[in-house]
């Protein structure tokens, strides 16, 4: 693998890398750690439970043999039979001994198996030649025939099977030694095996640390010093990394997040220009619109000055005409009095509305407090004539809401003035005005058993001097529900017609709800329940 291919890796990749290796050579020295405690403890097992039992038994089984020589010269000096007891017990003791050292011998151990094997075989020749002959001469002949033989026989025997005992014990310590020392080396096998693992992960720890230095933290920083100068304004600053193969695509990502900043940037700076150009303009047409209103102001004073004085002049001229000549001229003349005299009215209610359509919010007394239920009783005491005998009008949970009350006065003088006129001919006029709260603006109803409006026309009813029915049907400029539009908006409502009645007309229109009002609707006294005009 070259040097190039081994660069494109990624961090996640040589760290991976670098991981597995690791960890394999972990693995094989934990594998050779235990093979190496394997065989430590199987050294130190020969040491501990068979070099040093077998040692201990093999000087256990001299001393056997000595008891045994001991009681046989024991016996032999006075013939008493208690005085053969240590032989007996040497006897047994031998053969538990030499049981004993076979049970710890292993296959591989043949000098101590030949040590064994001429031990027992020179303590059969030592028994049979000596110890046997002199208990059977002294249990036959006497003490004094066992002290002859004991005299006149010799130690060979014996010495020789201590010789095969000290052999024996030679060759157990050579054994002690050899596991010992492989004991030993074993320890240190394992020490040396700890002393690499510690030195692998060590090295591997460097390694890494080395790795994240130079493909992760130092190209971070780099990364995050090229961010802090285009964040300080050098938006052309090209943005890269020479870290690991994430950085670079993170660089390239950062960098493609600079140019379309910049790309935004030129398009908000073009859109700043476009509303600077917007705002100029904005700004010549309020001059233009101040300007307008003052002319919209001196017409309307000229309106209600200068064109009012010659109207009424006209108007009271054409009424002397009509009553001082009145039945003296020819009919066609009175006919055309008569329209003289209604057109100079005319346009006197004309001039009359259109003044106070002028008037709404530019001629104010201040908000208050307005309680709409002593508005409505204002209201019914202004309309008791037009309403007539037989009009029903009444309301119910009226709220209290800031605004102009002769400004709401009008409205509902307005509303309530069209249920009556548009009443239908055979039923008398029923008028309910409610009111529910959505939020934080209150809904007020005023609807009526009236005519109704068709749906085609209800985008139309709240345009200034727009009639839906000829002059001749009934009376009015067709003003009063487009004073009623604004006196709404300008106190911060909306007003639509209700299109879903089956039966005459509902208006609706919106209030703000009143600053520091609970949430909950406003309760209904029993005056106010059912308050009805009966004129």
């Amino acid at each position: 693998m070259s040097i190039f291919e081994l660069s494109r890796w990624t961090l996640r990749r040589r760290i991976a890398a670098l991981c597995i290796i690791v960890g394999v050579l972990l693995s094989a020295l934990a594998v050779f750690a235990v093979i190496t405690a394997a065989r430590n403890n199987r050294q130190l097992d020969d040491v501990l439970n068979r070099a040093s039992p077998m040692r201990a038994a093999g000087e256990s089984l001299n001393t056997a043999f000595v008891d045994q020589e001991t009681g046989i010269r024991g016996f032999a000096i006075t013939g008493r039979e208690s005085n053969l007891t240590p032989y007996t017990t040497g006897m047994a003791d031998e053969q538990r001994l030499v049981s004993r050292i076979e049970d710890l011998l292993e296959p591989d151990d043949t000098a101590i198996h030949a040590d064994l094997d001429l031990v027992r075989q020179r303590g059969q020749a030592w028994h049979r030649d000596v110890a046997e002959p002199v208990i059977d001469a002294v249990r036959t002949e006497g003490a004094e025939a066992g002290r002859a033989q004991i005299a006149a026989g010799s130690t060979a025997a014996f010495d020789a099977l201590r010789a095969a005992i000290t052999q024996m014990q030679t060759d157990i310590g050579v054994l002690r030694a050899a596991s010992a020392a492989a004991a030993k080396d074993s320890s240190q096998t394992m020490v040396a095996i700890q002393i690499a693992a510690a030195a692998i992960i060590i090295l591997a720890g460097a390694g890494l640390l080395l790795l994240l230095d130079r493909l992760v933290s130092r190209p971070v920083v780099e990364l995050a010093g090229q961010v802090r100068e285009v964040a300080a304004g050098d938006y052309e600053k090209h943005i890269d990394s020479v870290g690991s193969p994430e950085l670079a695509s993170l660089a390239a990502d950062v960098d493609g997040m600079r140019q379309k900043i910049v790309s935004d940037l030129a398009e908000v700076r073009e859109a700043r220009g476009q509303i600077e150009w917007v705002n100029d303009q904005l700004k010549v047409q309020a001059e233009e619109l101040t300007r307008s209103n003052r002319d919209l102001e001196q017409f309307a004073y000229v309106a209600s000055h200068d064109l009012q004085e010659p109207l009424r002049k006209v108007a009271s001229f054409c009424q002397l005409l009509q009553r001082r000549y009145s039945g003296q001229l020819d009919e066609r003349a009175d006919q055309y009095i008569g329209f003289a005299v209604d057109g100079a009215q005319r346009m006197q209610r004309l001039i009359n509305d259109l003044l106070a359509f002028s008037r709404i919010g530019r001629i104010t007394a201040g908000f208050t407090d307005v309680d709409l239920g002593q508005v409505l009783t204002e209201v019914k005491s202004q309309l008791e004539v037009r309403a007539g005998e037989d009009a029903e009008i009444s309301w119910a949970g009226l709220p209290t809401v800031e605004g102009e009350e002769p400004l709401l006065t009008t409205l509902f003088v307005n509303l309530i003035g069209n249920s009556l006129k548009f009443r239908r001919p055979d039923e008398p006029p029923v008028i309910r005005i409610s009111a529910e709260r959505d939020g934080g603006e209150w809904v007020v109803k005023v609807r009526d058993n009236g005519i109704g409006i068709e749906k085609e026309f209800a985008d139309k009813v709240f345009v200034i001097f727009q009639r839906l029915h000829a002059r001749d049907a009934y009376e009015g400029t067709g003003i009063g529900l487009a004073i009623v539009k604004k006196i709404v908006e300008y106190h911060g409502g909306r007003i639509w017609l209700d299109l879903d009645v089956e039966e005459g007309t509902s208006i609706n229109f919106t209030l703000p709800v009143l600053a520091g009002t609970p949430d909950v609707e406003v309760p209904t006294t029993g005056e106010e329940a059912n308050r009805e005009v009966a004129a």
